[in-house]
């Protein structure tokens, strides 16, 4: 396996050997219980499902608690699937842990960035807005977004204010800079996406590695 569900906990600082101080990233990644194995043979993809965090028994429905269940692991708060790598023998009731990550250098992290709601251009994309003073009526906004009498239209991924944030994202080669096995934490050196306690997938970094072998 080269990949684990985790929650992100916050963000600190610590010293290493030389006392140069380095911003840290911590995260609860693990234990993970596999619920589902993916087979090529039968599902047409190779995978596994696995459960993170605990859920109390009312606010799981039925049919998800007896899938859980049938795996013989405590109810979960979130499920999703991983990839498998080729030679990975996982099954039912395996328990991933922190302790998969132990010598990688760097890992990629997935997250859910903090939603921003509706938002203008100026803080949305840094757009400098127009004139403070002496009249203007036209302080934060995108300006002219028309055209000439061809095409006559705006045109498409014109910038505009709209929703920003709650979005998809993956922060690449992130250093790995401590792995407690015995707390169920990682610490990766700069910052993730998503806000405390937010869902993150943590896998092995891919770019990195690619690097190193050539």
């Amino acid at each position: 396996m080269n990949a684990l569900l985790g929650r992100k906990v916050g963000m600190t600082r610590i010293f290493d050997s030389a006392g140069h101080q380095i911003p840290v990233t911590v995260i609860e990644a693990g234990p993970c219980v596999v619920l589902q194995r993916k087979r090529l043979e039968i599902d047409g993809y190779s995978a596994v499902q696995v459960g993170f965090g605990v859920r109390k028994e009312s606010r799981v429905t039925k049919p998800v608690r007896g899938h859980i269940q049938k795996a013989k692991a405590p109810l979960c708060r979130w499920l999703r699937e991983l990839p498998l790598e080729e030679g990975d023998e996982a099954k039912e009731g395996d328990t991933l842990t922190v302790g998969m990550f132990e010598g990688t250098g760097f890992v990629d992290i997935g997250g859910i960035t903090k939603g921003r709601g509706f938002q203008g251009v100026v803080f949305r994309y840094g757009m400098s807005g127009g004139p403070a003073a002496h009249g203007s009526t036209s302080h934060r906004r995108v300006g002219s977004i028309g055209m000439r009498e061809w095409p006559g239209r705006v045109m498409k991924n014109k910038r505009m204010p709209g929703h920003m944030g709650h979005v998809k994202v993956m922060t690449q080669n992130l250093r790995v800079v401590a792995v407690r096995p015995s707390d169920h934490a990682l610490l990766v050196e700069g910052a993730v996406p998503g806000p405390v306690g937010g869902l993150v997938m943590i896998r092995k970094a891919i770019k990195k590695s690619a690097k190193a072998k050539s």
